[in-house]
């Protein structure tokens, strides 16, 4: 099966400033490969700060005017942006398998699920609700307005190069912000493509502004974009160090954040579970994108009861997994991103087994494929001393421990810095209550292992960040409230 898109002009090699599509520093080009054959898809500009900078006065230049833009005609731009990506999504879809490694049929299904944000968004523009409050004294009105906070500096990952772009970018203009976006160096074309739909939808030159850069030129833009005052907000999914950076280096000019940083999901299995559920729950939580998600769960937790009957079965499903390139139809398990992710995932898995794990399936590289594929693995007897109990691991494994106790369960799975998502199976009504209000994270599912809809607050606690994308409280993240007191109406 081919990857070639329809609309080959989706494939962009240049920065978007401005309206325009202009080039990056002269012989500075970042190739973007294919993970699956490592094949260069294309080269695209290794930006500086130059380049930050003329995004960055382009968004600040079409501010004052977008922001006057009445809320339902933003809406109609933003919904000619959702109708656009929809009616491209096979190519869309394509693109994504083609530089991130995903799946085909994941591939498509990321570009409906970003989608849905784009529309989510586009409908809440008109729903900026402000308040009137109450005077104290006669004579006067109070309110409570919403306004834009100004320009946005996007910075997206590159597991979900469309899912993420399209939840930051989508309520920033629903808001009437402008925004300047640095996607992730892996996967910049997914991102370049989406941009170009904006614009064909009708985003305004200097709106919407995307520059791509590698990984040692990253800092060298979005530093440009914290120094500055005028970017008034960054919106961020990635690393909690680099979470942390951005946090303090936005410091000095008291940017607006959102952070969805790291996480270390737990996942239970209690001893009343419908066990077979509990298999389907998790394969749909672990294995989408490879495990290369921040909602993955990283550590599982089975009681005693059903520890043996839980891991056969899964070990199982796990063991038929089909691994192979986005190119196969038949693929459910794709090549990992680059070669540090399989050398991490690697270290993980050996490291579990000199402290005693043991591998139901998997646990080892598949290089008959190619250089990035490992094959999904199942580990039993882990424990908290383990690397893949202390760190994310980012990919197919999934190492299992033995519990007993119900609170011993709840302060192993919260005792991590991390608090992105939880899940858990139990079908006793009262435990399920006592588990979720106990769990320290911003997401908890229970009895479902899908938990993304763009109706649903998506974010966590702790080191896991701060900030909430998708829903009502994903717009309120792009604005802030001003009062206005009138007096002298007596």
């Amino acid at each position: 099966m081919s990857l070639t898109l329809t609309r080959t002009d989706l494939i962009r090699s240049a920065n978007f400033i401005a309206g325009q599509w202009q080039p990056g520093p002269a012989g500075a080009l970042l190739p973007v490969t294919d993970p699956a054959t490592g094949a260069v898809v294309t080269q695209v500009p290794d930006s500086g700060a130059a380049e930050a900078r003329a995004a960055l006065d382009a968004a600040h230049a079409a501010f004052p005017a977008w922001r006057k833009v009445p809320a339902k005609q933003r809406a109609a731009v933003i919904k000619r942006w959702n109708d656009l990506v929809l009616a491209h999504a096979d190519d869309l879809g394509r693109l994504i398998s083609l530089e991130q490694g995903k799946p085909l049929v994941e591939g498509k299904g990321e570009v409906a699920y970003a989608a849905s944000y784009i529309e989510w968004f586009a409908e809440e523009a008109t729903r900026m609700n402000g308040e009137v409050i109450p005077a104290p004294v006669p004579g006067r009105r109070m309110f409570a307005l919403k306004e834009p906070v100004g320009v946005v500096a996007a910075i997206t990952p590159w597991n979900f190069p469309a899912a993420m772009i399209a939840r930051k970018i989508a309520p920033a203009l629903a808001a009437g912000c402008t925004v300047v976006c640095k996607p992730a160096e892996d996967t910049p074309l997914t991102s370049l493509a989406l941009v170009l739909l904006a614009h064909e939808a009708g985003v305004p030159p200097g709106v919407l502004n995307i520059v791509t850069a590698s990984r040692e030129k990253t800092p060298e833009v979005v530093d440009v974009w914290l120094d500055d005052s005028r970017v008034r907000k960054i919106t961020f999914t990635g690393s909690t160090p680099v979470g942390k950076h951005l946090a303090r280096r936005s410091a000095d000019t008291l940017k607006k954040l959102s952070l969805e940083l790291g996480g270390n999901a737990p996942f239970i299995v209690f001893e009343d579970a419908d066990i077979g559920a509990a298999v389907e729950g998790f394969m749909a939580a672990k294995f989408r994108n490879g495990g290369q998600t921040c909602v993955c769960p990283n550590r599982v937790f089975v009681h005693a009861q059903v520890h043996d009957a839980f891991a056969t079965q899964l070990a199982a499903r796990v063991g038929a997994l089909k691994v192979g390139p986005a190119s196969d139809p038949a693929s459910q398990i794709g090549p990992m991103i680059n070669d540090r992710a399989v050398e991490k995932i690697e270290r993980h898995v050996q490291d579990a087994i000199a402290k005693g794990a043991k591998v139901l399936t998997g646990g080892q590289r598949l290089t008959a494929l190619g250089a990035t594929y490992y094959a999904p693995t199942v580990l039993t007897r882990a424990d908290a001393t383990m690397a893949c109990a202390c760190e994310e691991t980012f990919g197919p494994v999934a190492p299992l421990t033995v519990f007993t106790d119900e609170a011993e369960v709840i302060a192993a799975a919260n005792d991590t810095p991390f608090g992105l998502a939880a899940y858990f199976y139990s079908q006793d009504v009262r435990r399920i209550w006592r588990v979720a209000d106990a769990l320290e994270t911003g997401i908890v599912g229970i009895n479902e292992g899908a938990l993304a809809a763009e109706a649903a607050p998506f974010g966590g606690v702790k080191e896991s960040g701060y900030g909430r994308e998708g829903s009502t409280h994903g717009l309120e993240d792009y604005l802030h409230t001003k009062y206005v007191c009138q007096g002298g109406l007596d």
